[in-house]
């Protein structure tokens, strides 16, 4: 059958459209999108961005990757052993922005022709949205989002807000970074401030809580996280703002404490709550918890002072009599044992006089003289 033939036969085959569906992918992962047909022999496959980039081409069964648009160039498959069966359905991977747009499945065999046309949109949600407050600076950013974001404040007084006007900044993988601030005033500086970036279907929400103290006369005591009871999916805490404490492994939920902190940590409770022990003034200062569910981010400071207890002001002073009371048996031993065996307790070497060393050195000198008259 020559082309024009095959032309002609196309043309009186039964053709088909369907609509598809919208497809949301993921940025960085990979995608499928479905397409189905009616068995048949002769199978042609075509996947096609339109309005005309060749993403992916198969016929006389095998794939045909001539014509590829080079920007699809070893990121797409088929399903080869559910072809036979009627699955056109083709595999993206690491899909960024500029695979979005429409896309057309058309399929032939001898029974007829299909064409089937998927949507497909990427998103790259926050993943995580930083809160830190210096003074009465509170700021808020995330990076690395797709679509355009838009960022919102809110808090326990929303009169109180006054934020800055949001900047977005594009990067060069055609994503977008978001960041703001606002200005506290400190007659409205203990409350929550909540700090939420949508995107898409996505939304992501931290919550900087109002920093509470706490005062403990005890080697143990327990920090709380937040007063939520919720289980978090990912937990970090940190000492005085920069020093690492533990963080929650997401994969087992393990947590990793810092080599510094082995010490003090004891446990930490199904909410997040720190648990530490053996606690001095020492430990003394600022605790934050960060807890992270699927949709927010919880942000808590705990102002930790240790008090000595009467008790261990006690402990330490009995340690002391005790060394004391053993260095007195020691040294009351040894004056027993000296008088007993007629010791001088405080004894000085005399050394000889000049006197007795010219005598000495007179008997010598006799010794010498007569030793030499025996021998004349």
């Amino acid at each position: 059958m020559d082309k024009c033939s095959l032309f002609l036969f196309i043309l009186i085959l039964p053709w088909t459209f369907d609509r598809g569906d919208a497809k949301v992918c993921t940025f960085m992962e990979n995608c499928i999108l479905p397409c189905t047909f009616e068995r048949g022999s002769e199978i042609v496959i075509h996947w096609i961005q339109q309005p005309n980039t060749a993403v992916h081409s198969y016929y006389h069964g095998k794939n045909q990757l001539d014509r590829q648009h080079p920007r699809f160039k070893g990121r797409t498959a088929l399903f080869m052993d559910q072809i036979s069966t009627g699955n056109a359905s083709l595999m993206l991977t690491v899909v960024t922005p500029a695979d979005e747009g429409k896309y057309k499945c058309y399929t032939s065999t001898i029974s007829g022709n299909k064409e089937l046309f998927v949507d497909l949109s990427v998103e790259a949600p926050p993943r995580e949205v930083i809160v830190k407050q210096e003074g009465n600076r509170i700021s808020c950013s995330s990076e690395g989002i797709f679509p355009r974001p838009e960022l919102t404040w809110s808090s326990s007084s929303p009169s109180s807000l006054t934020p800055d006007t949001p900047t977005v900044l594009p990067t060069e993988q055609q994503l977008y970074n978001i960041s703001s601030f606002l200005t506290v005033s400190d007659s409205v500086s203990d409350l929550d401030y909540s700090c939420t970036i949508s995107s898409g279907r996505s939304k992501k929400t931290a919550t900087l809580y109002k920093k509470t103290s706490t005062s403990t006369s005890d080697t143990e005591t327990t920090i709380p996280c937040t007063s939520l009871n919720i289980s978090p999916k990912s937990l970090a805490w940190s000492f005085n703002h920069s020093e690492n404490i533990l963080t929650q492994n997401p994969a087992d939920t393990t947590f990793k404490v810092s080599e510094k902190w082995k010490d003090h940590v004891k446990d930490v409770s199904e909410t997040g709550s720190l648990i530490l022990k053996a606690l001095t003034s020492d430990q003394d200062g600022v605790y934050t918890c960060e807890l992270s569910t699927a949709e927010e981010i919880h942000i808590q400071s705990t102002v930790l002072t240790v008090q000595e207890s009467q008790g261990s002001l006690h402990a330490a002073g009995t340690a002391v009599g005790v060394v004391v009371a053993l260095l007195l048996l020691v040294f009351g031993g040894a004056l027993i044992y000296k008088f007993r065996n007629h010791i001088p307790i405080f004894s000085k070497k005399k050394r000889p006089s000049s006197a007795n060393n010219g005598r000495e050195l007179e008997v010598q000198n006799l010794k010498s003289n007569n030793e030499g008259g025996e021998t004349v």
